[in-house]
């Protein structure tokens, strides 16, 4: 049986991915130690999505090793070798806030963990695509400087500029601030680049805006939609952190991203690196999005603003997919903003 080996398989994309690919007919090894719950506490805890990875994945075996460990993850590749067919690395430590408190542990589980991975794919199964999850914090705060205007509910880019219809890959790493976070996760992306480009692996950095879904265990520094969805329900409050909470976001559906990684695995490349989000498609201002929930719901959203920015925040990031689209044509968008929220509000309301 094809095996997907899957880091992070409880979080948002590696949950998504596991139920994606078990229905192509793939055996699921899914590797989680739910660390979420260290970083982010109650509202982290992933054992939930264990229990219905479990439930209804026949073929789902899980592991909880912790993915830092290099000698315990070589037992699960020594014990399925050239069964694997895909990896998809999709667990890391997500939170700009955490990272900058405890920036040893970041940097483990966000660089040298993804090196771990890399080496045993290389050594136990190299003609394996190997998906990573990025991000487009790896561009640090560089989409600030962006000649940006203010609207009444979100800042927008000058209609003029070439990232008018979504930031691309050219936009550089160089010369910014990038977050603890950020520059973690800039070492995995040029590391799974190499290994594509230098050593030859098939392997692909999805560099993502917001991804978001009803297997997202939102929390208050990690889950921007799955989290203001959760809080604006259950407490009617929500905390706008800078920019006046008009920062703007693209949001993709864990679904349409899984879809992604699977036009990748049928035509693998070396080393290639994709922004990965909504786009023009789908996305939205902190204040367009509670407006939609106090519209779905009916409700009056009391809104705390703190001025000060966190380090590296985006106020406008919209992702260009153009060059995806190009590699992978087959590949279709289904959901907006709009219906990720109205079926954020159904799965919390049941």
């Amino acid at each position: 049986m094809s095996v997907a080996l899957i880091t992070g398989s409880c979080g948002l994309v590696g949950s998504e991915s596991a139920l994606f690919f078990s229905k192509k007919g793939f055996e699921i090894i899914g590797i989680d130690n739910n660390s979420r719950r260290l970083f982010f506490g109650k509202d982290g805890d992933i054992s939930w999505v264990k229990s219905k990875l479990k439930k209804e994945i026949k073929n789902y075996y899980h592991f909880n090793t912790d993915i830092r460990d290099y000698n315990s993850l070589e037992k699960i590749f020594r014990k399925y070798k050239k069964n694997i067919n895909i990896i998809i690395h999709s667990a890391a430590q997500p939170s700009h806030d955490w990272a900058k408190g405890k920036p040893f542990i970041d940097f483990d589980i966000n660089a040298k963990a993804t090196l771990n991975l890399l080496e045993l794919t290389k050594k136990y199964t190299p003609e394996c695509p190997f998906v990573f999850m990025s991000t487009n914090k790896v561009y640090g705060d560089n989409p600030n400087k962006l000649p940006l205007l203010e609207k009444k509910t979100r800042w927008e880019i000058n209609p003029k500029h070439k990232f008018y219809k979504g930031i691309d890959e050219s936009m550089s790493l160089d010369n910014c601030t990038h977050s603890f976070f950020g520059a973690s996760k800039a070492y995995a992306d040029l590391i799974v680049q190499e290994y594509g480009k230098n050593i030859g692996l098939k392997t692909s950095c999805f560099r993502a805006g917001c991804i978001t879904g009803p297997m997202h265990s939102g929390a208050k520094l990690h889950g921007f939609l799955s989290f203001l969805v959760k809080a604006s329900i259950k407490n009617k409050k929500y905390t706008l952190i800078g920019y006046k909470g008009k920062q703007v976001r693209d949001n993709l559906h864990s679904n349409d991203l899984v879809k992604c990684f699977w036009e990748f695995y049928k035509k693998p490349r070396n080393g290639e690196v994709y922004n990965t989000g909504g786009g023009k498609f789908s996305n939205c201002s902190i204040l367009e999005a509670l407006k939609i929930v106090e519209d779905s719901i009916k409700i009056k959203i009391k809104k705390k603003v703190i001025r000060e920015n966190r380090v590296g925040d985006h106020i406008w990031y919209v992702s260009n997919m153009n060059k995806f689209r190009k590699h992978y044509p087959k590949w279709k968008q289904i959901y907006s903003t709009k219906k990720i929220i109205y079926e954020l509000i159904e799965n919390f309301k049941s």
